[in-house]
């Protein structure tokens, strides 16, 4: 397996630092204590990553690295100091946005450097930016992301496709990492700023069931 660019393993931290941001605001909004902080930080810092290496078959990224762990608890030390502040809810959607792209990339980054297809590392770059939110939203009680007609997991497939097919065309990974994540932050800003969303599914009802009295 070849190891990701120290700029990609920056990226790593990044993306765990900015979603164990977005678990411990989740947890603030609910006035959890001290303990849930932590906890909502860490599952929702390392619950991408984790899913990723344990489905393409690599050491756990966390396990033997602990710079992950304190990372995830210096974010939940930092939004518990910060304390109540109005601009709470904002920040949790936009630190979710850039942890979103950033993870995308990092773990469509990760699966190709394990020797998967590229279509299985898009996948995994999806599954690595989308789990650690999929997980924060249930502890929370919150809809999950995938309930939500705004665009989300569309940014993060947008972010992984452009990374892969980039990688394959032999270009440049600090490059490559950079644009694939502008794209994917770019689309979700949109989502947040603009309201973009996806068509959704309209049932056509035919000529007899209009007819039947309910």
């Amino acid at each position: 397996m070849i190891a990701p660019p120290i700029p990609l393993v920056t990226l790593d931290y990044l993306g765990v630092a900015v979603f164990a941001i977005t678990g411990a605001l989740a947890a603030a909004r609910h006035r959890h204590d001290v303990v849930t902080f932590t906890a909502f930080a860490i599952l929702t810092g390392i619950g991408g990553g984790t899913l990723r290496d344990l489905l393409i078959g690599v050491p756990v990224f966390w396990v033997h690295a602990s710079g992950y762990i304190y990372a995830c608890l210096a974010a939940a030390g930092a939004v518990w100091l910060v304390g109540t502040r109005p601009w709470r809810s904002s920040a949790l959607i936009w630190f979710d946005a850039v942890g979103l792209a950033a993870y995308a990339v990092l773990g469509a980054a990760k699966a190709l450097g394990a020797g998967v297809p590229p279509p299985v590392a898009v996948v995994m770059g999806t599954l690595t930016a989308t789990f650690g939110g999929i997980l924060r939203d249930l502890f929370a009680g919150q809809p999950s992301v995938l309930l939500r007609r705004e665009i989300y997991i569309t940014a993060a497939v947008l972010a992984a496709m452009v990374f892969v097919a980039a990688s394959t065309l032999g270009l440049d990974p600090i490059l490559s990492g950079v644009a694939a994540f502008a794209a994917g932050f770019g689309l979700r800003a949109g989502a947040i700023a603009l309201g973009w969303t996806l068509p959704g599914f309209t049932a056509h009802e035919s000529h007899d069931d209009s007819m039947k009295v309910s």
